[in-house]
């Protein structure tokens, strides 16, 4: 019997402002992405934007035509009015929050953009993996309008920049057709209310390590006098806003893992290298990383016989599920240490890596027992806590955890799961002086992103200067053991 071709479902976010004479032909084009076979649902967003002619009356003709006419049952339709203009970046935010389905488009209401394309889109995400794929106006293989040498030439000059911020090589970053996974657009922190929208959306998704890809598609441009809207000005704004997104680190949405301040520590690669040559003499083949964030510092540990890299925040996991697709021996799944039916089935480690994870927890001792529980005899548990309950603040607090730890405390901790220490060390001295002036005096909820640039900037001097410094160490690393068992005396 032959397996059932995948199919996904799609929302397509049209924003709407004084397009009366073309936004009832915009919406019917919608009609043909009924024929694919890979979409089994499609849900019609239109957002009014304002509009300050007759598309108010133009919508609402079309909205009763769809009661009479013969659309697919398919479709899905939801008609939202702002009551101020406030411009494509925020109609698209309106938009997104009555998204349901696993893939989100914008399209526009001009004409200018014909919807056959996105169906050279969703292969991607069903056959590629893709978190995003772009529609490139410049890619041959469609045909496009002959107009505005300058405003085309503008077009791939931002492009170039946007390129030079993210390191990805696209040929048409201001495309409206950007098809993305709703999941990870809804965790992207969305800033622009405007236009600029465009730069902020890819900027944000290449920093999040997103899997992008173009096709080409047709491009109908219209001239000013048919009403094209976008113009110089707006060029500059974008400019502008590739400056603001390129120094940004607000590419998650605030939660309770504390992303956001999570995201800009990873700002550090450095630290985490120098963190990752610490643990790696106790490190085995196969290994479980218990937190590994978006894989930071699985990369500085890989390749490795097995390696399973968990997390228990979803986003992350969307994140690192890239890294395993050229990496049979990486695998990527949701561990929830307190929960020993999550930990990856029928597995057994000769190492257990968790870093900044049980300081987290309300029973850590729950989740030693869980990590012993999965370790072979004479397995290592790498085990990295914050040290010091006196400098306990605002930065603590705000990444939830729950206690800081002092030797004896750690060590009993281990001892209690049935794991001995072989070893326990500290780490990052100077570190301790940043926490406590940023979390005990000056009571901050985040650190600074030039805080953290010059982190990762000095590392090679904090590591020789973690000797001899008179404070603290800012975090415990212990490794534990365990022991095989005796057999008994008969």
């Amino acid at each position: 019997m032959l397996d059932m071709a995948p199919t996904t479902t799609l929302s397509i976010i049209v924003p709407v402002y004084n397009e009366q004479f073309l936004v009832a032909a915009s919406l019917s084009r919608l009609r043909l992405l009924a024929t694919s076979h890979l979409l089994s649902r499609i849900k019609v967003i239109v957002v009014d934007d304002c509009s300050q002619d007759q598309t108010v009356t133009a919508l609402k003709h079309f909205q009763a035509s769809l009661i009479d006419d013969s659309w697919e049952d398919k479709f899905i339709w939801k008609f939202v009015r702002h009551h101020h203009n406030q411009g494509k970046g925020s109609a698209l935010r309106t938009g997104l929050t009555f998204a349901d389905t696993e893939l989100t488009v914008c399209h526009d209401a001009d004409l200018e953009y014909h919807p056959q394309d996105l169906l050279r889109m969703i292969p991607l995400f069903l056959e590629e993996n893709a978190d995003a794929v772009f529609g490139s106006r410049f890619l041959s293989g469609g045909f496009k309008r002959a107009l505005f040498f300058r405003h085309a030439l503008g077009n791939r000059l931002l492009t170039i920049l946007s390129n030079l911020v993210t390191d990805v090589d696209l040929s048409d970053m201001e495309t409206c057709y950007k098809m993305v996974r709703t999941e990870i657009l809804k965790s992207i922190p969305l800033e622009s209310s405007d236009f600029c929208i465009e730069p902020e959306l890819t900027i944000k998704l290449a920093k999040r390590g997103a899997h992008l890809f173009e096709v080409p598609i047709s491009y109908s441009g219209r001239s000013y006098q048919d009403g094209k809207k976008i113009n110089w000005k707006d060029g500059i704004k974008a400019l502008l806003a590739i400056l603001k997104f390129a120094i940004s680190d607000r590419i998650y949405q605030q939660d309770e893992y504390g992303s956001q301040i999570l995201a800009r520590l990873n700002r550090a690669p450095r630290f985490t290298r120098w963190m990752a040559d610490v643990i790696r003499p106790y490190v085995g083949h196969r290994i479980l990383e218990i937190g590994a964030g978006i894989g930071n510092l699985t990369l500085n540990l890989i390749p490795r016989s097995l390696y399973w890299a968990t997390d228990i925040n979803l986003n992350y996991l969307n994140d690192q599920r890239h890294l395993s697709q050229t990496r049979p021996y990486l695998h990527v799944g949701f561990t929830d240490v307190t929960q020993p039916e999550t930990f990856p089935p029928k597995q057994q480690f000769d190492t257990v890596i968790c870093l900044n994870v049980v300081e987290h927890l309300k029973d850590d001792g729950k989740a030693m027992r869980n990590i012993s529980h999965v370790l072979e005899e004479g397995g290592n548990a790498i085990v990295l806590v914050p040290q010091g309950p006196g400098i306990y603040g605002t930065l603590d607090q705000v990444l939830g955890h729950q206690r800081r730890y002092n030797r004896d405390q750690l060590l009993l901790l281990g001892k209690q799961a049935g794991l001995y220490n072989l070893t326990i060390q500290g780490f990052n001295r100077a570190g301790f002086i940043a926490w406590w002036i940023n979390g005990r005096l000056l009571k901050k909820h985040s650190f600074g992103l030039f805080q953290i640039k010059i982190l990762n900037l000095l590392v090679p001097i904090l590591k020789i200067l973690e000797s001899w410094l008179p404070v603290p160490h800012l975090s415990l690393i212990c490794v534990f053991q365990k022991q095989a068992k005796r057999a008994k005396k008969v």
